[in-house]
């Protein structure tokens, strides 16, 4: 496990923002827990108390989101759940219901969509409009033969065009799965052929930092290589029609869309919704199958309950539909918020891209990843000078555990009195487990709380839960939004080993963890990169914090090659930014900083000048892949390159590291 330092005792300590009387007051969660006690007779005195309820009763606790947010049954369900046994969980069980229904629930002329392109001019639909579009598309689905259980697949960047085509799919109770147009043609494949859709859309093209990117090419080539593929819908963006010849089955949008009532079919809770993917680094992606009703339930309590949305907020996160923030972001819907979408470079034409897109849009709630906001704070970004982000009550940040600096730079530059949620949870749930509540207080680099529901604790090597030490991130009781399963596994055998290998019955996440005596909770990194130096262990998370705010450094990325029963060497790749070069007084800077904030052990044994740091296509660091490579195993074999998104920096990298090995 790893092991305690004098940086991990500092975080949590100063605390950065405390809600006001007024912003509990307010707060969806006051309004929740006083439902409880009106309706059920159930007094909680404090967030953690209702923490514990949630995940001692889970019965009790999740029948009661059903009827809070009076979920539209078609038929009712005829108990909770039928064990708290993982996995096999069945969630009310003998209900009928479809999660587009409650997105489309509102019908009016409230802003639903607005969204920026920089292929076009920005579109916006509202309500009234978004349920008329997804009506004709729906209907043009049915035309072309699509019915409940088949899948339809999109190739498509983050437009209003990707969400229609969603709800249209989810309404007749097909099965969605999608990946933005930059996703190369190889890992597209490898994604869809594993659940041979009916129907695919696609774009001839897409824009990115001001550069068009033809496409056809690739949709054409991916149809062929989708033989269950029986139409095309091409949505144009680089031109108004673009030649379709040499795509099988092809049709534009506008003639894919029929007349007709948008239907809702009635599915049961547990019938797929969509399936996202692992980042699949070794062999194929693992493709995960959530439900209707456990997406809906999850999203309904994350979003109202935790960050605190209603009907009037303009809710934001940058995101890819290749990412599982985008299915979250859009299920902003379901409680009548505005979603805003991004189909852009985040720093184009200039690292305020973002920002202006914030106070052009009077958005509500800002969301971005972790290494975005770092990358904002290592440039010297300022946007609460630049621009009007008064409107901003909300900033979330995912993807990566956000450093203790991260946290005081957001309220120093993006808004004081905005709450901080560093949200953490992952694909295989598509929600948050970690994160923050308005009820709580904001510490530098802790998260403040498990989300209700979140049965979260930290495994020793003994498998006991600890507190105030890092063990492993397991979760402990089953939770609605969990895969139903992995498609065609059909023994479970790859879900199994996926989450219940290490410890029977108990979810393990893969992260390092530690949660306090007040329930904050600290993420040190995938448990799978731990550093390991004389016999101490080390998240990741913790090294890249120190590393990386060094005025140097840009990004860097850790390796210990050490394996059971020897040590290895500890090797860090470093990129520096523009102007900068590798000397060996930069050398020495780095590792005097890592000797005296971490500890002697990881003092790094080479340090290496590169390019930039390899990352998946979902963005994680390629620290595992490499460490496979160093320890002997072919590059083919330690990673799937179609799943990398600069494989031209793989390679350096491990050119790098193996040109010292050979000296």
């Amino acid at each position: 496990m790893p092991k305690e330092s004098a940086k991990r005792r500092d975080q949590g300590s100063e605390v950065l923002w405390r809600p006001s009387a007024e912003v509990k007051a307010r707060a969806n969660i006051t309004r929740y827990m006083e439902w409880l006690r009106e309706r059920r007779g159930l007094r909680f005195r404090n967030y953690q108390e209702l923490w514990q309820w949630s995940v001692n009763d889970l019965e009790g606790f999740w029948s009661s989101i059903w009827e809070y947010f009076q979920v539209k049954a078609h038929t009712p369900y005829k108990r909770v759940l039928n064990s708290n046994e993982m996995p096999g969980t069945r969630w009310f069980e003998g209900s009928l219901l479809n999660y587009a229904e409650h997105a489309l629930s509102r019908r009016d002329d409230h802003l639903a969509v607005i969204a920026y392109s920089e292929a076009r001019a920005r579109v916006t639909l509202t309500y009234d409009q978004l349920h008329e579009q997804v009506a004709s598309m729906a209907a043009g689905l049915r035309r072309m033969g699509v019915t409940k259980g088949d899948r339809v697949a999109a190739y498509m960047p983050n437009v209003p065009e990707a969400l229609v085509a969603f709800l249209a799919t989810a309404s007749i109770g097909a099965i969605w799965s999608s990946c933005p147009p930059e996703f190369g043609l190889k890992s597209v494949v490898d994604r869809f052929k594993q659940i041979e859709p009916k129907v695919l859309f696609a774009v001839e093209g897409y824009v990115y930092r001001g550069k068009p990117y033809e496409r056809m090419e690739e949709v054409a080539e991916l149809a062929r290589g989708l033989p269950s593929v029986e139409r095309v819908v091409m949505l144009p963006l680089l031109k108004a029609r673009p030649d379709l010849r040499g795509i099988r089955k092809g049709a534009l949008w506008e003639e894919a869309q029929a007349a007709g009532d948008l239907e809702f079919e009635p599915v049961p809770f547990d019938h797929p919704l969509w399936v996202l993917y692992s980042s699949g680094t070794t062999g194929l992606p693992k493709p995960i199958v959530q439900g209707h009703g456990g997406i809906l339930l999850e999203h309904l309590k994350a979003l109202s309950l935790h960050l605190d949305l209603t009907s009037e907020d303009r809710f934001f996160w940058y995101t890819t539909t290749g990412w599982m923030m985008w299915n979250f972001l859009i299920g902003g819907l379901l409680v009548g918020s505005t979603v805003l979408l991004y189909d852009g470079h985040p720093s184009h034409p200039d690292s305020g891209a973002l920002w202006k897109f914030a106070q052009d849009t009077g958005m509500t709630y800002f969301g971005a990843s972790a290494p975005y906001l770092v990358s904002c704070m290592k440039e010297g970004v300022e946007p609460s000078k630049k621009y009007d982000l008064s409107k901003l009550r909300g900033v979330g940040s995912t993807g990566a555990p956000l450093p203790p600096e991260g946290f005081r730079w957001a309220y120093e530059h993006v808004k004081g009195d905005a709450l901080l949620n560093s949200f953490s949870g992952g694909t295989d749930i598509c929600t948050g487990i970690v994160g923050a509540c308005p009820l709580l207080p904001v510490r530098s680099g802790e998260i403040p709380c498990r989300l209700l529901g979140a049965s979260v604790e930290a495994y020793n090597e003994a498998g006991k839960p600890v507190v105030g030490r890092v063990g492993e991130l397991v979760i402990t009781k089953p939770m609605p939004s969990m895969p139903l399963y992995f498609w065609n596994d059909p023994d479970n055998a790859r879900y199994r080993e996926a989450y219940f290998e290490q410890y029977p019955g108990v979810w393990r996440h893969g992260d390092w963890i530690e949660i306090n005596r007040r329930g904050g909770c600290v993420i040190y990194g995938r448990s799978d990169s731990t550093l390991k130096r004389g016999g101490v262990r080390m998240g990741t998370s913790e090294f890249y914090s120190v590393v990386e705010a060094m005025p140097e450094v840009a990004d860097s990325l850790v390796v210990d090659t050490s394996e059971v029963g020897g040590e290895g060497k500890l090797l860090l790749f470093v990129a520096l930014k523009e102007g900068v070069v590798m000397t060996d007084e930069v050398k020495s800077r780095i590792k005097e900083r890592l000797r005296r904030e971490l500890s002697p052990r990881y003092t790094p044994d080479v340090i290496y000048a590169i390019d930039e740091v390899p990352y998946t296509l979902n963005g994680k660091k390629l620290e595992v892949p490499v460490k496979r490579v160093l320890l002997g195993a072919p590059v083919e074999r330690a990673v799937n390159l179609g799943e990398v998104r600069n494989p031209e920096a793989l390679r350096r990298v491990i050119e790098a590291a193996k040109g010292e090995q050979d000296t």
